[in-house]
């Protein structure tokens, strides 16, 4: 087995993934120490600093991730492309800004403090999206889309743009159906993996919240009403356990949420 020096260096340096894996490393380590912070605030740690309150003010930290943000990607666009090294410092400054946003997703769209409320499970959610997808690039895994547009422009030909261009069409409709049926795991996956997973997700139920069930799935009618029916089943059957689970691994990492949102 190859040393992890070695591996680093063919699979990260050399093929100009540096940048990358700092700025997966720079989010990890935000998300990790934001939330421990909010962990040893909640559970009123005497040692640890608290909040950052200015005034009558508290300054959340998703402040403090768009100034980082901000500061990475202006140093980002303005250092040339051969410095590497400067390049992937503030892909990790970026990194940690992406964190400390998204770790208030929740916050951002509801306008209002639901931190540790049942809607603040959303932030961790995308976290564990943004790290997903930012894992399989690492990897130098790319959706299947960006190969099939990479191949037509070599090609050049006007029939191998045409039909790389309705293949993707395609596979973009696909995708939007597997969304639209609350299936965003399948829909994240099948952009690099979509057959057959995104074939699947759209031609299975859609789960019942979601927008396909509501379009779709009408109960006046007995077809839609008979979807609706086996769709709650599943819902309740299969995803139920999973959902569990999901909230089990949330919690470890996250800490507990209150069922009550806060104003």
């Amino acid at each position: 087995m190859p040393p992890v020096s070695t591996w680093f260096g063919r699979w990260i340096v050399e093929t100009g993934r540096l940048p990358l894996f700092c700025f997966f490393a720079g989010t990890v380590l935000g998300f990790t120490f934001i939330r421990l912070s909010v962990r040893l605030i909640r559970a009123q740690v005497r040692w640890w600093p608290g909040n950052v309150i200015r005034g009558d003010v508290h300054v959340h930290h998703v402040v403090f991730g768009v100034v980082f943000m901000w500061l990475g990607g202006v140093a980002g666009l303005a250092i040339p492309g051969e410095e590497v090294g400067w390049r992937a410092g503030v892909a990790a400054v970026f990194g940690v800004g992406s964190a400390l946003v998204l770790d208030e997703f929740a916050l951002i769209l509801h306008l209002k403090d639901v931190y540790w409320a049942e809607q603040g499970r959303l932030s961790v959610d995308m976290m564990f999206v943004a790290l997903s997808v930012t894992g399989m690039l690492l990897l130098g895994l790319r959706p299947a889309l960006i190969d099939d547009l990479t191949g037509s422009a070599e090609d050049g030909s006007p029939q191998a743009v045409l039909i790389t261009w309705t293949a993707v069409l395609i596979d973009l409709a696909i995708v939007v159906i597997t969304l639209l049926k609350g299936k965003i795991w399948t829909g994240l996956f099948g952009l690099f993996v979509p057959i057959p997973l995104l074939v699947v997700g759209a031609i299975r139920l859609a789960r019942p919240g979601s927008p396909w069930a509501r379009w779709r799935y009408k109960p006046d009618r007995p077809r839609g009403l008979r979807k609706l029916a086996r769709a709650r089943w599943r819902e309740q059957r299969l995803r139920q356990p999973v959902a569990r689970a999901k909230v089990w691994v949330q919690e470890l990492v996250s800490g507990r949420h209150d069922a009550v949102p806060r104003d």
